[in-house]
C-alpha cells in the first residue's frame, strides 16, 4: 500500500522517521508529509486538506491516510474529498471531526502559532516522553499558520462513512471511547455513523511515534492491511 502520513500541529515529515522503516519492512511505501507553512500565505485548515488531496491524486489506486492529532482533521477532510481513493483512515490519538470542527485554540503571535513547549500539555499526554526525546523533537518543530488550528474543516460527502477507520488511541479502548464521546455532541454523531471502525489502545501518551516508536510502528503496521 501507499501510505500517506499526515503530521499534527508543529510537526513535519521528520516526525515519522522512526515509523517509516517498519512500514517499508512490511512491504508498504510510506509518504510522510510536511504541510504548507506560514511562508505560503494566510492559510486555513482546508488548505492543508488540499495539500493531502494533491498527494492522493498522485496515485492511480487507493491509498491509506494516517493522521496524528490535528492531522486527523486534515486526513478526514481529504478522505471526504476522495472517498473512492482512500482504502482506510488511521487516526493516531484523535477521532474523526464533524463538519465545521476545529483543532484547538492557541495564542497567535505575528500570524503564527508557535510550539508552546512540552510543559504546556497535560501530564498524561507527555509522561512517556523522556528528556532526550523532548529536546530532540522540540528542535524539529515549525510554526503553524495562525488560522489553521481554529478554522473549520469542510466535510460534505456522506460516502466518507463507508471508509474503514482505525483509531490508535493512547489510553482509550473500544469500550471506553464511545463513553467519552457521548459528551462530545457532534463528534459522537460523526463517529457513530462510521460503518467500519476499530479502536486499538496503545497505552501511550499523545505522541507514540516519539515515546514508543517500535510498539507504535507494530500496531500501525497491523492497522494498515
Amino acid at each position: 500500500m501507499d501510505i500517506i502520513l499526515v503530521p499534527g500541529l508543529w510537526l513535519t515529515a521528520s516526525s515519522w522517521d522512526d515509523v517509516v522503516p517498519a512500514l517499508e519492512a512490511a512491504g508498504h511505501r510510506a509518504h510522510p508529509l510536511t504541510l504548507p507553512g506560514p511562508a505560503v500565505g494566510d492559510l486555513v485548515i482546508d488548505d492543508w486538506v488540499d495539500a493531502v488531496v494533491s498527494e492522493i491524486d498522485r496515485f492511480d489506486h487507493p491509498v491509506i491516510l494516517v493522521g496524528h492529532s490535528g492531522g486527523g482533521n486534515v486526513a478526514w477532510g481529504a478522505a471526504d474529498r476522495r472517498p473512492d481513493r482512500v482504502a482506510r483512515v488511521v487516526l493516531v490519538d484523535t477521532i474523526v471531526p464533524h463538519p465545521g470542527a476545529m483543532v484547538s485554540e492557541f495564542p497567535v503571535e505575528n500570524g503564527v502559532v508557535r510550539f508552546p513547549g512540552w510543559d504546556f500539555f497535560d501530564a498524561d499526554d507527555v509522561a512517556d516522553i523522556d528528556d532526550e526525546t523532548r529536546h530532540r523533537t522540540a528542535a524539529q518543530v515549525v510554526d503553524v499558520p495562525g488560522r489553521v488550528p481554529t478554522s473549520p474543516v469542510t466535510l460534505g460527502d456522506d460516502r466518507r462513512f463507508a471508509i474503514p477507520v482505525t483509531v490508535l488511541s493512547g489510553q482509550l479502548d473500544a469500550a471506553s471511547l464511545p463513553r467519552v464521546l457521548a459528551d462530545w455532541g457532534a463528534y459522537a454523531a460523526e463517529f457513530g455513523r462510521l460503518e467500519d471502525v476499530e479502536v486499538v489502545r496503545l497505552g501511550s501518551g499523545h505522541w507514540p511515534q516519539f515515546s514508543q516508536p517500535a510498539e507504535f510502528s507494530a500496531k500501525l503496521v497491523a492497522a494498515v492491511r
